[in-house]
């Protein structure tokens, strides 16, 4: 894990995306975070030293989802298929389809494994399924404000976790989209869907993969917008815990009352042309109950004291 020194930043941006405003200063105390997001390899030993199963291998309760069809109510998972060609892209069910038997062995279906992909991000994690491992390992999963701090690893305002240019030099400094979405990838970073944890240089923090590659689970609980900054410039909130769990849905999706919680980071679908959600500011809803091919987590420890430079153990 990597010490996260804490501190007080701007949070959020009034510059991008409506969910992001308004930016406003925060307080973090410090703490430590994986250097990587959780792997499929740490993953399987969670699995196998528990028997673990997650929620994309249950059985769905049919009064959980009313009206569902009987066949999308078996394990499965949402994986996401590219296109034959341009679609329109308000809506995603051109690209993203329930799949009986996709979990995080089978990250595409049936048919598909982890051989060769051992050190990629576990993905099709439901938020119970990431707190369940966050628990057996000792630790938590951040608050939306403390991962959006590790994520600048000190770069205060700027547009990435590396700067103020997406491909500084024309060098990808992360795993994302290029081509027109979602029906062409040219995959001029080298890689068509996840890369292998740490196949970019780490941010200022020594953190990788905060951009990029696979959106990561917070504990807070969504809202449309940020709390406003307090009257008194004095006075950021420290450590901040999110709004409560009834006021989190989404207002794109008014009819579906499944709780969501804030995730960051963006993935390799974010692109140029549609999903500009590769930067620290950006967030999105994501329900509780749904893991998906591009949704993977990491982890905190609060209760790790730091150690500074010249100080003994």
């Amino acid at each position: 894990m990597v010490a996260i020194p804490g501190g007080t930043f701007l949070m959020g941006s009034d510059h991008h995306y409506p969910e992001e405003r308004p930016a406003h200063r925060v307080t973090v105390s410090p703490f430590h975070m994986d250097a990587t997001t959780v792997t499929n390899a740490a993953f399987a030993r969670f699995v196998a030293a528990t028997g673990y199963v997650t929620f994309a291998e249950r059985p769905l309760d049919p009064a959980l989802y009313p009206g569902a069809q009987p066949a999308m109510l078996v394990p499965g998972s949402l994986v996401f298929r590219m296109t034959e060609g341009p679609v329109d892209t308000r809506e995603i069910a051109n690209w993203w389809h329930w799949t009986p038997g996709a979990q995080w062995r089978h990250p595409e279906g049936p048919g598909s494994d982890l051989a060769g992909r051992e050190d990629h991000p576990v993905v099709h994690v439901a938020y119970e399924d990431a707190e369940a491992y966050a628990a057996w390992a000792g630790k938590q999963l951040p608050t939306e404000a403390e991962w959006e701090f590790a994520a600048r690893g000190g770069l205060e305002g700027a547009e990435f976790v590396w700067g103020e240019e997406l491909a500084p030099g024309g060098v990808h400094l992360a795993n994302t989209w290029q081509g027109p979405f979602p029906w062409r990838n040219f995959a001029a970073d080298g890689f068509e869907r996840t890369a292998p944890v740490a196949s970019y240089p780490p941010n200022g923090y020594g953190l990788y993969d905060m951009a990029g590659n696979v959106w990561q689970w917070t504990s807070d609980w969504f809202a449309a917008r940020h709390a406003a900054d307090p009257a008194k410039p004095c006075c950021a909130p420290t450590d901040p815990r999110g709004p409560a769990m009834e006021g989190s849905y989404d207002p794109a999706q008014p009819r579906i009352r499944i709780p969501r919680k804030v995730v960051k980071g963006g993935s390799f679908l974010c692109a140029p042309s549609y999903c500009r959600r590769y930067r620290p500011a950006a967030r999105h809803a994501q329900m509780v109950d749904t893991g998906m091919s591009h949704i993977g987590f990491r982890c905190i420890r609060r209760d790790v004291p730091i150690i500074h430079e010249g100080d003994t153990l």
